[in-house]
């Protein structure tokens, strides 16, 4: 049988155990802020164009626009080649690399789109290439033909 003062050091040391491990929860918390990434702040989003929590970069899904927020003309190839550049602001003005890239979701307007847009994608995304999910949805804003969101984990 277990003598008073040994149950009440073994809980005093589980108590201890357990404040450290509240400390160091508190302390990776401190550590791990998120940091927005907003490329042109004055566009007065609801948005950031990324978040940086941790090692970890999430991208706001990028349409196919140039430098005047307007989509480029031609179709879903050079809408697709301008929302893959829109990405690569975002990595790189988040200290990221597009070799960080490990998931992206690409939204269509038309699926039959696709294998054009897929061409232009392979040429872009660097190998090994980043695990993907495509869909096509109703509609998307401004009439867009793509729009591509990514998440990127920083290597360490």
């Amino acid at each position: 049988m277990k003598s008073a003062v040994q149950l009440i050091g073994g809980r005093a040391a589980i108590s201890a155990l357990a404040v450290a491990i509240i400390l160091c929860l508190a302390g990776s918390r401190a550590e791990a802020q998120h940091k927005a990434i907003n490329l042109a702040p004055d566009r007065g989003l609801p948005f950031s164009d990324g978040i940086v929590a941790g090692h970890t970069l999430y991208v706001a899904g990028q349409e196919g626009t140039g430098a005047d927020d307007k989509l480029v003309s031609g179709g879903i190839g050079p809408e697709t080649t301008a929302a893959l550049e829109n990405i690569q602001k975002v990595v790189k003005a988040a200290g990221f690399e597009m070799k960080d890239i490990v998931s992206v979701t690409v939204f269509l307007a038309d699926i039959h789109e696709f294998p054009e847009m897929n061409k232009v994608y392979k040429t872009v995304m660097p190998d090994p290439k980043p695990a993907r999910a495509t869909v096509q949805v109703a509609a998307l804003v401004n009439n867009a033909r793509i729009e591509v969101s990514a998440i990127a984990v920083k290597q360490k």
